[in-house]
């Protein structure tokens, strides 16, 4: 069941809707004038990108702006890389402990007290 978006030829609104069944597309109305005449919109979408092409992609020696720094995602990202670069294996533990603060950045303190 898909919400499409759609735009009104007539008086250039937009709006979305959600589509149960193809056919009723046909009978949709703009909601602002009524009119039949609509052009179905590309949405945004969003993509995932795997921790190994995150890696990849990454690069340790430009600066990362303040939203990297609020994604989890990102924390031991530059750790990861930079043993890369020097061939160092940091073993699972070095990911357990990765993951754990991923999860839950917090029990860095919980753990040094």
């Amino acid at each position: 069941m898909p919400i499409y978006e759609y735009e009104c030829q007539s008086c250039q609104g937009q709006f979305q809707t959600l589509v149960m069944k193809a056919e009723d597309e046909k009978s949709l109305a703009c909601p602002g004038c009524g009119g039949h005449n609509l052009n179905k919109l590309i949405s945004g979408v969003a993509y995932h990108q795997s921790e190994k092409d995150r890696l990849a992609n990454f690069n340790s020696n430009s600066h990362q702006n303040d939203s990297f720094y609020t994604d989890s995602r990102n924390i031991g990202l530059n750790a990861k890389k930079r043993a890369q670069e020097m061939g160092v294996d940091l073993g699972s533990g070095f990911e357990t402990k990765l993951e754990k603060l991923r999860t839950d950045p917090g029990s860095v303190f919980k753990d040094s007290e």
